[in-house]
């Protein structure tokens, strides 16, 4: 079966099982098994797969019809031009949180001076990489309550070469920082979605994405609360706060930070034009 075929019958079929995007699927899964870029496809129409290459695809194929995310099906992503390894320890990096990142390590780049962030619920550790390898004089902490998600934070931290840079610290709030450490910048990508509204998702975030990742409980703004009350002692003066959040929750994120008198200096919309980040300093 030529690669021209196997697109031809594989798409309509992930269309079927309600896959977005079907045709980009399947050119992507070909792309990773024949290693090479996915343009490159269309000048290899005619080539035929061996059969152990189409008993891989297959494999493929019938798990993304599953509805198991590309991510995992491939083992990585990319992300702000990193490669980051995504396993079901961990939240699947998302484009949005791409903006976060950079926001995160832009500001940091403003002071030259040597500085420290800490990513709050690291994940996949991809915001912690993305700001060290673009804020080379940050010193750069990250914490997540899961170990399994740690160890996948590790992994990605050595496969670009930045585990001297990034600090792993395991726990589920604050009290797993170190005394003492205080930071120029706290980032994070927190659990946003209201409980009742998790069996409504996507299944390859309902059933692939650790639940811990997703839950934010009654109405998705525990995590916020949190931070509001804890995150100001653990910044230096003139430090911020920035967090990621879900769709129609700006309003009373600002109220939550408001109350706990925290200043805050910008809401900053996604690539869809939807508000989706805080940026926040204290008042003090």
């Amino acid at each position: 079966m030529t690669v021209l075929e196997i697109i031809q019958r594989s798409a309509p079929f992930l269309e079927q099982k309600g896959v977005e995007s079907p045709r980009l699927q399947i050119e992507l899964m070909l792309a990773h098994l024949l290693k090479m870029p996915r343009l490159k496809l269309y000048l290899n129409f005619d080539r035929t797969l061996t059969e152990p290459e189409l008993a891989s695809l297959r494999e493929m194929v019938k798990r993304r019809a599953a509805r198991e995310p590309l991510q995992h099906i491939l083992g990585a992503t990319a992300f702000c031009g990193l490669e980051i390894k995504s396993t079901r320890a961990a939240l699947v990096p998302r484009p949005e949180t791409e903006l976060l990142a950079e926001r995160a390590w832009k500001f940091l780049a403003i002071n030259p001076q040597p500085s420290s962030a800490l990513d709050f619920g690291t994940g996949t550790g991809c915001i912690a990489i993305a700001v060290a390898k673009n804020a080379p004089h940050t010193e750069v902490h990250a914490l997540d309550v899961s170990t399994e998600a740690l160890a996948l934070a590790r992994e990605n931290s050595a496969a670009n070469q930045l585990t001297q840079r990034v600090t792993l610290h395991q726990g589920a709030g604050f009290s797993a920082i170190p005394q003492g450490l205080v930071f120029d910048l706290i980032v994070s990508n927190p659990p946003y979605i209201a409980s009742a509204e998790i069996a409504t998702l996507e299944p390859e975030v309902r059933d692939f994405d650790p639940r811990s990742a997703l839950d934010g409980g009654e109405d998705g703004l525990d995590f916020y609360r949190m931070m509001a009350r804890e995150a100001q002692r653990f910044l230096k003066p003139g430090g911020k706060l920035m967090v990621e959040f879900g769709d129609g929750q700006a309003d009373e994120l600002k109220k939550i930070f408001f109350a706990e008198k925290w200043i805050v200096d910008e809401i900053v919309a996604d690539y869809s034009a939807r508000p989706r980040i805080l940026i926040a300093r204290s008042d003090e």
